[in-house]
């Protein structure tokens, strides 16, 4: 039937295209043409942090720019060699693939994979995608998430909204009832306030209203804590909107103002004040860890907290999130 078809219409089935249609920033056949192999990926990474051209880079020991070169050894060293002084540079020296015995090219396609999702990918997936133990795939996906994707410093802006929210769901509801029942003589609320307090943990938010988030994890919904983060993060020539929680009670001693919306009495908005868009991010990370994960070690919970926002503040960038990881790899 193809024959039947105009030329234009005609696509070379060996060689797929990414439609125009297609959200994807990097299709998975594009790829796999670009890093066929390990050693395409260990030439991207020497020529992303040493060498544009592939030959020429600033050796450290001769302290001028020489010529470099990968000679085959029995050992089968992943280096290049300076030609002036035979100094070993290691493309892996210095970045989360030192000292892994993984392919390169496993580490690329798992870089991959959790830029190409919205919800994440557990390590128990990444173990059948790649083929390594489930050791390994926690541990790459771990220090993907703790040194690619943590925060980087700057202070949020402009209009920032603020909450918090347990990601551990709701207190366990006897057989047989349609809602948590606390023991005879109990306030319900209290007691589930209570549990939430003892075992839930407690992910704390802010996001600047068409900009970036921040996020992490807090040992309380109460104290002070709450608002020395909001301080810690937000520039005090902001507007902080948050909702009737009463740690929030001082806020506008830090900054230009302090607007609050009442939950409690039905409220959502008020104007321009809302609380929606990081509820809106909270409303995607617990579905996420739920249906992806179904539950998070708090030991590792600030990894997760930093892939969502990392993906979250790299949504709208001009350059494609994959390449802004290779590019943050190679640091």
């Amino acid at each position: 039937m193809d024959q039947d078809l105009p030329a234009k219409a005609r696509r070379d089935r060996n060689k797929p295209e990414r439609r125009k249609s297609s959200e994807a920033d990097l299709s998975l056949m594009e790829f796999m043409r670009e890093f066929p192999d390990d050693n395409a990926c260990l030439e991207h990474l020497w020529r992303t942090k040493y060498a544009p051209d592939g030959e020429h880079a600033e050796c450290p020991k001769c302290e001028q720019e020489r010529v470099f070169k990968k000679y085959a050894t029995k050992q089968g060293r992943q280096s290049w060699t300076c030609t002036g002084c035979g100094l070993h540079v290691h493309p892996t020296a210095g970045t989360i693939f030192q000292g892994s015995s993984t392919s390169l090219h496993l580490w690329y396609y798992a870089m991959y994979l959790m830029t190409s999702t919205r919800c994440g990918i557990s390590a128990k997936q990444l173990e059948r995608q790649i083929g390594v133990s489930y050791r390994t795939a926690h541990r790459m996906l771990k220090l993907i998430r703790v040194e690619l994707m943590k925060d980087d410093g700057q202070m949020l802006a402009g209009d920032v909204e603020v909450d918090e929210a347990s990601v551990d769901g709701k207190p366990r509801k006897p057989h047989g009832y349609n809602r948590y029942v606390a023991p005879p003589g109990v306030n319900r609320r209290s007691e589930a306030a209570k549990l939430r307090e003892r075992s839930r943990a407690t992910v704390f938010a802010a996001v600047e209203r068409g900009g970036r988030i921040k996020a992490t994890v807090l040992p309380s919904r109460h104290g002070p804590e709450l608002q020395r983060q909001v301080i810690r993060w937000v520039h005090p020539e902001s507007i902080i909107i948050t909702d009737e929680w009463r740690a929030y009670n001082g806020l506008q001693r830090h900054f230009i103002d302090h607007s609050r919306i009442n939950h409690a009495h039905g409220e959502y908005v008020v104007g321009s004040t809302h609380t929606n868009t990081v509820e809106g991010w909270f409303g995607h990370l617990k579905p996420s860890i739920k249906g992806t994960y179904r539950k998070v070690s708090h030991r590792w919970l600030q990894g997760y907290l930093n892939e969502f926002t990392w993906r979250y503040n790299e949504r709208y960038s001009d350059t494609p999130m994959f390449r802004t990881l290779l590019q943050r790899a190679a640091q």
